[in-house]
């Protein structure tokens, strides 16, 4: 089989308003009256047959939201500390139950205290956090990926830009 012999098939177009025994004679597939039944309809979306719609009930949707923002799984040094953990990655924590999102990053707060050394290796920490660890004994390793450097598509032009305080003294004289 070869895809320039396949012999092409094009549906019929429907034929509306030919008769009642055509199937879609009369009202042509319509209804019976009413707005959506005239030429040239058209109700706005969200229309509710003019009882107030929803988005009229609602309040208005204030602020904004940041594309960029980062939401974190949020862990205090308490937690680490109760833990008992020496090393502490995503994994361990998740396998200690702290944490419960395999998909989101880790943040380490500084709240608590703690007394033994522990190697962190998580995606982000507080500086209160990544001092009390350190004091301790310990250190901390971020594992946050480094963001991709992507080529120019286009090549800036080497010609160097007019001043247009030259230009005009050029005219002038």
């Amino acid at each position: 089989m070869k895809l320039n012999t396949l012999i092409k098939y094009k549906k019929p177009k429907k034929r509306i308003g030919r008769g009642i025994a055509a199937g879609q004679g009369k009202t042509c597939g319509r209804g019976h009256g009413g707005q959506k039944s005239r030429a040239g309809k058209t109700i706005r979306v969200g229309f509710e047959g003019g009882q107030t719609p929803l988005f009229q009930k609602l309040p208005k949707y204030r602020g904004f939201r940041n594309i960029n923002q980062v939401e974190y799984q949020v862990v205090n040094l308490s937690d680490l500390e109760k833990s008992g953990l020496k090393t502490i990655t995503k994994e361990a924590l998740l396998e200690k139950r702290i944490v419960r999102k395999k998909t989101l990053p880790i943040k380490v707060l500084g709240q608590g205290e703690i007394t033994s050394a522990i190697k962190v290796e998580l995606t982000a920490a507080s500086q209160s956090a990544i001092d009390k660890i350190t004091k301790a004994g310990g250190s901390f390793t971020s594992t946050k990926k480094a963001p991709k450097i992507t080529k120019r598509k286009k090549p800036l032009s080497n010609a160097a830009p007019v001043k247009k305080d030259e230009e005009n003294t050029e005219e002038a004289s």
